[in-house]
């Protein structure tokens, strides 16, 4: 369902965190997202309209997962954002000069070929995967 005025539904996502902190610190200071609600063991997130929240989460239990896709290591789980090829290039710019550790740095996936997008994965402070794309054309995005 779609919210009114809008032409597409805006997603919720909660992930765990091992430090408030330091997930303030990368969501607000070095992603540079808007801090909405929180308490003493969560933070929402403006994440470009979606609502991301980190949940305080000691020690999560998680092992993380590694699939091959075009010659790189992919972390599963993972989350995150397309945006159009100069917001990408600006928010690879954004990471590099906070001293981001990159998974795989940015790059361009699938080149030549349907779904040609550029991409770069990073973790938060907690080790939660993100990735953020850009598709060269954007009618891409579901192709088969």
């Amino acid at each position: 369902m779609s919210r009114p005025g809008s032409a597409m539904p805006r997603f919720h996502l909660a992930v765990p965190v091992d430090d408030l902190a330091a997930a303030r610190h990368f969501y607000g200071e070095v992603l540079g997202l808007e801090q909405g609600r929180s308490s003493g063991t969560w933070i929402d997130w403006n994440l470009h309209g979606h609502q991301f929240v980190t949940h305080l989460a000691p020690g999560g239990g998680r092992q993380p997962v590694h699939n091959p896709v075009d010659g790189h290591d992919v972390p599963v789980p993972h989350f995150g954002l397309i945006l159009g090829v100069p917001e990408f290039r600006t928010l690879a710019d954004r990471l590099r000069a906070a001293g981001t550790a990159f998974v795989i740095e940015p790059y361009v996936r699938f080149e030549g070929q349907p779904g040609e997008q550029w991409t770069m994965f990073l973790r938060d402070p907690a080790g939660n995967a993100l990735e953020f794309k850009a598709f060269a054309d954007d009618s891409q995005v579901f192709a088969v």
